[in-house]
């Protein structure tokens, strides 16, 4: 895929180049977290226009960037109001999220139970973010489970940068005792 035109996409792409080159997790997400709330706080137009209309029928997510080398994946997600996504994790991808425009909720769960076969899942709330703009957080498995929604009343933006492409993850819908997992593919949205 290539480099979208935009001087300040093309600069951020080259700081998440950087990041993603160095050698723990840990010290990765901190250079993606850096590099997305420095350049979203500049105010550059980091998300091409075109990429900021919201869905009707879901929040949107589209592909700013693949790493060419897979290492990431950059995605813009547009959330409309009210519009939110079910508990789920990253199917074991690290994932850092920067709030471009708006307000987003994120919500974080710690894993109690997960049973050995059949049976529900288990969850307790772990804590709840308001995340304004240039704001910014990594979830590194096994802290990995949460809900974003946008509770205002105009659209969010956010821009999501995973460890390669997710292309499918774990929804958690709620049955008696606890959460089922649903396995569930990822979209994109023209």
């Amino acid at each position: 895929m290539p480099i979208p035109a935009s001087p300040a996409t093309r600069e951020l792409i080259g700081r998440l180049d950087e990041a993603v080159s160095r050698p723990r997790v840990e010290a990765v997400c901190d250079g993606v977290k850096t590099a997305l709330t420095e350049m979203i706080g500049s105010g550059a137009a980091v998300i091409p226009e075109d990429m900021l209309r919201p869905s009707t029928e879901r929040y949107a997510r589209r592909l700013l960037h693949m790493d060419p080398q897979e290492r990431y994946s950059a995605v813009v997600m547009v959330w409309g109001p009210g519009q939110g996504t079910p508990l789920h994790d990253h199917a074991g991808q690290w994932c850092v999220e920067g709030v471009y425009r708006g307000r987003i909720k994120v919500t974080t769960y710690d894993l109690e139970s997960r049973p050995a076969a059949g049976g529900p899942w288990r969850f307790k709330k772990a804590g709840v973010v308001l995340a304004g703009k240039s704001e910014s957080g990594a979830l590194i498995p096994p802290y990995e489970y949460h809900t974003i929604e946008n509770t205002d009343s105009a659209p969010s933006v956010t821009l999501h940068i995973y460890r390669g492409e997710m292309k499918a993850f774990n929804a958690f819908v709620p049955v008696d005792g606890g959460y089922a997992p649903q396995r569930r593919e990822t979209y994109y949205t023209p």
